[in-house]
């Protein structure tokens, strides 16, 4: 028998807001509460132990062995939010698991039945689960006439190439079911989305260069359904389903694993591609037991791990020679760009000057990180304010700022920034107290439609369920695929149309968030 290891996060708003003084219950199966425990100022509980079996079950197929426990994490309703509970959360030998949970708060009005979230994760991890096999054969046409030579056996590493022409997006959205099935769409930042998906179909406890392998894959996969639109084309309001049998396995709500989180927030803008192709390579794979495919064997990559073999060997074995693992710095206006070297203290400069502003901006919001004079000097206090920030957001503690802090500091501070423009006193007058009594639809334009706009982009921010969009003034097809979801997570008639029941809502579900969460 082993010990793993288990910390919760509460926030709100896109993690922008930290759940304080919030009271955490982890249970076992049968009920008993193993630990009663509170968040800090970070939404932080402290790191808990807990009885896992021996790692050696989850490094290969051929062990017949519980690979993993599971505990229940229960958050009582408290403050005007609901109650949430996660069921049957993994927990493996050495390995810290990580529940960032989003609070919601209670809606006046809502039925009973509304006061609780609940995630149920999958007994069964997704690597063991029988799925479909994921076979692409314009891709994979030539897969039969791979080699591996002994020559590249010996390659350790691989130049990285830059492929700016591909973008990284900031969102990700994900439909939770089959692509024809009615299922809620979920949007959430692109990283967070690799690291559910790498901890829904991988083990933790594998080989690392099989952890990199495979997590290339996966960022490679969700960047080809979306670089070639292969849902928007079709008509779908998403990018991605949720369901191994069409796309990846997503499990919302699942715990994340520490060595996953670290592996995705180095490598989340790097991926595979093919000499002289554009495109993100489709990078199909399968679990390489119960199903067999021409891809990427996922236990298969575990093995050859262990026998010494390094991501790109076993990604160059799996599809191509000329495969390649590039890097795209293309984000957009969305995140500053890592200026390529790590930040310490003893450095200055307008860098440094750009973390003492970001930093001392997210202090409003997560008040543990120290307060710094933004002078450009990299110095003892700035090394314990990063160290601080590393530790409330699950990051290795160094208090060097390297390209995984460097762009979770970004992240945060768009996060709360953006929360902050939206309450701003100005733009909560613009939205007025009492409901319009006026229907408007696609095609109209003016103040009521930039009211819409203001309390859509708000109640996004704390319902993933609800697409962020654009405030134009004009009730576009965005903002109307807005409407819909909202309709259809409050239980309205879904037909984008804001009639004077979806106005009645959408003000009370605005105004709840106020209550609670300001």
């Amino acid at each position: 028998m082993g010990i793993g290891y288990l910390k919760v996060n509460l926030f709100a708003g896109r993690h922008a807001l930290p759940m304080v003084n919030n009271r955490v219950l982890i249970k076992n199966t049968d009920g008993k509460i193993l630990y009663d425990l509170i968040t800090d100022e970070n939404g932080t509980t402290e790191t808990v132990s807990l009885s896992a079996p021996d790692k050696k079950y989850s490094q290969s197929p051929f062990i017949n062995m519980p690979k993993f426990s599971v505990v229940d994490i229960e958050i009582p309703a408290l403050d005007g939010h609901k109650k949430a509970i996660v069921h049957w959360a993994e927990v493996f030998d050495t390995i810290t698991s990580i529940a960032s949970i989003q609070l919601h708060p209670q809606i006046p009005g809502e039925s009973a039945q509304h006061d609780i979230d609940e995630y149920y994760i999958p007994i069964e991890h997704a690597v063991d689960m029988p799925r479909y096999s994921k076979i692409d054969s314009k891709n994979h046409k030539e897969n039969a006439n791979k080699i591996f030579s002994a020559q590249n056996a010996q390659t350790r590493q691989v130049a990285m190439a830059l492929a700016n022409d591909v973008p990284i997006p900031e969102y990700i959205t994900v439909h939770l079911g089959a692509p024809n099935e009615y299922a809620r769409n979920i949007t959430i930042p692109f990283v967070d989305y690799i690291k559910n998906v790498a901890c829904s179909e991988i083990y933790p406890t594998w080989h690392e260069s099989a952890l990199y392998a495979n997590i290339y894959a996966q960022i490679s996969f969700a960047l080809n359904r979306m670089f070639t639109l292969w849902y928007k084309s079709r008509g779908f309001a998403f990018d991605i389903t949720s369901l191994p049998a069409f796309d990846q396995a997503f499990i919302e709500g699942r715990c994340i694993f520490d060595n996953i989180n670290l592996i995705v927030n180095e490598i989340f803008n790097q991926f595979l591609r093919r000499e002289n192709r554009l495109e993100p390579f489709f990078a199909s794979y399968c679990n390489g037991t119960t199903s067999i495919c021409e891809g990427l064997s996922q236990w298969g990559s575990q093995l050859m791990a262990e026998e010494g073999y390094t991501p790109i060997q076993i990604l160059r074995y799996y599809y191509f020679q000329d495969i390649q693992i590039v890097e795209s710095n293309n984000f957009g206006e969305q995140l500053a760009l890592f200026p390529g070297t790590p930040l310490r203290e003893g450095d200055s400069g307008e860098d440094v000057r750009l973390m003492q502003l970001f930093l001392n901006r997210i202090y409003a919001n997560f008040s543990a990180i120290p307060v710094m004079i933004p002078n450009g000097i990299f110095g003892s206090e700035m090394t314990e304010s990063v160290k601080t920030f590393q530790n409330a957001f699950n990051l290795i503690e160094n208090g060097i700022i390297g390209k995984d802090t460097w762009y979770e500091i970004v992240r945060i501070y768009v996060a709360v920034t953006d929360l902050a423009s939206l309450n701003s006193s100005g733009i909560r007058i613009s939205a007025g107290e009492i409901p319009p009594n006026v229907t408007i639809q696609v095609g109209l334009s003016g103040e009521l439609v930039s009211k819409l706009q203001f309390l859509l982009d708000y109640i996004s921010e704390f319902y993933p369920v609800i697409p962020t969009i654009m405030r134009t003034s004009r009730f576009s097809y965005n903002t109307e695929t807005a409407v819909i979801e909202f309709q259809k997570n409050f239980g309205l008639v879904a037909n984008g149309i804001v009639d004077a029941t979806t106005w009645q809502k959408l003000y009370s579900v605005y105004f709840a968030i106020v209550s609670t969460f300001e």
